[in-house]
């Protein structure tokens, strides 16, 4: 009881931020009380330390990398010539920036996407002269997909990080299970919200009110590494996949790299354009103290009995068939992600998991399945995940408020279908790839 009390205030302070105390602060006062009562020892921060480590760091250096290209114009660039091409068609606006910020989240994180193209999309519709619920239905649909398409690689989203380094799935199985299971997360998305919105999407707009994408650019020399630094990121993602080697290291270097030529170090700084103060005082640093403070709680409460309870009810879905203990689990992970927050909920999945005495096969889609209600489930409510709090901080800054019950009327008609077609896929994929 103590345990869960701890967490729940924790999980509130975290959401309240009084007096701007941040959500990292919030989560380490949080830890020191667990710390201090007993829930947790001072060993165990050594082994949270350990499992969000990695995560977080690569979290924060792909948010860097972000934020360079964004101050350099280059998501302002893509959203530009995207909306050019489509050629004053409204649906295909619509579905070109949606598929967007897929890439942007496959590529960014879920956070970059729903934090960096919101605000180009709502600038876009701006210039287009489009009507606020058109402009807020473009905004919903933004951020719905950074979520939602933030699945097919491990630097993806910190919930697959976790979830992979805690299991040591390497980075090829892990995209080769999860990249087809993505496409389908994506194509049910764009269903859920063409149904949802369709109606709102003008059918036409004027492309001469568009903006030229060249003028987006603010530095041509990022715009010309971005292509090359993430190619050879990725490369070395797969390539030191099969040693289990950490990501921070290898995302922190490209981000070096990026910061290097947009700092323009070789010339001391003559010439350069993008703010490399203002991108480190952007950089989630919070996220670093919040990690490790809210695992910490989080771990407590397992200790104190929920990993326990987990695993039971994970033990009891294997011994249903494979579909039923791909759909459950991913369900309860989603609807405990929405309670509270997906960043603790995964853990707590990943303990479970991890204590389940479950065939081998059943292991693998209780694995991934964690990942996808961790990854989607947190669209049922705004306190689901971190990105979401702080998407509807930026839509609200730009003067678009939505209320608590007005999104949740949104994601509980559109997180359930996209959510089970997911998991569907992963039950019918994950025993196909794994004949190989």
């Amino acid at each position: 009881m103590l345990a869960l009390i701890l967490f729940v205030a924790t999980l509130t302070l975290v959401i309240w931020q009084p007096r701007g105390l941040g959500i990292g602060w919030s989560a380490l006062g949080g830890a020191a009380l667990a710390l201090a009562t007993g829930v947790v020892q001072m060993a165990d921060v050594a082994i949270v330390w350990h499992i969000v480590w990695d995560a977080t760091f690569t979290f924060v250096a792909l948010i860097i990398i972000s934020l360079i290209l964004d101050q350099a114009g280059v998501f302002e660039w893509a959203a530009l010539h995207i909306a050019r091409r489509a050629g004053g068609h409204g649906a295909l606006l619509f579905t070109s920036l949606i598929l967007l910020g897929a890439l942007i989240a496959a590529l960014f994180a879920n956070d970059g996407a729903a934090l960096l193209l919101t605000p180009i999309v709502l600038a876009i519709l701006l210039r287009l002269d489009y009507p606020p619920p058109t402009a807020l239905a473009f905004a919903l649909a933004t951020g719905f997909i950074a979520d939602t398409a933030s699945l097919p690689l491990i630097t993806s989203n910190l919930v697959n990080i976790v979830s992979a380094n805690a299991f040591e799935v390497s980075y090829d199985r892990y995209a080769a299970v999860m990249i087809p299971v993505d496409l389908v997360s994506i194509a049910a998305t764009l269903a859920v919200l063409w149904l949802a919105f369709g109606r709102r999407v003008p059918r036409r707009y004027d492309v001469s009110a568009l903006a030229s994408p060249a003028s987006a650019i603010r530095d041509r020399q990022v715009l010309r590494a971005t292509a090359p630094v993430l190619l050879v990121l990725l490369a070395a993602y797969f390539g030191l996949s099969r040693w289990h080697a950490p990501f921070s290291p290898v995302t922190g270097a490209a981000a070096l790299i990026l910061a290097a030529i947009a700092g323009r170090w070789t010339r001391r700084g003559r010439g350069a354009v993008v703010s490399l103060g203002r991108v480190l005082r952007q950089a989630p640093w919070q996220i670093v103290w919040f990690s490790l403070g809210m695992y910490l709680v989080v771990y407590g409460l397992g200790r104190a009995g929920l990993t326990d309870h987990g695993a039971r009810v994970l033990e009891a879905l294997g011994r249903q068939n494979a579909v039923v203990a791909t759909v459950a689990t991913g369900f309860l992970s989603g609807l405990l992600a929405s309670v509270m927050n997906n960043l603790p909920s995964t853990l707590v999945g990943v303990l479970a998991i991890g204590q389940a005495q479950v065939p081998d096969l059943t292991h693998q889609l209780m694995l991934y399945a964690n990942v996808i209600g961790n990854d989607l489930g947190p669209k049922f409510t705004p306190i689901g995940s971190l990105a979401t709090l702080l998407w509807l901080h930026v839509l609200a800054q730009k003067g678009h408020h939505i209320g608590w019950g007005q999104y949740m009327r949104v994601g509980l008609i559109l997180t359930p279908p996209v959510l089970l077609a997911t998991l569907l896929a992963l039950a019918f994929w994950l025993p196909v790839v794994s004949r190989f």
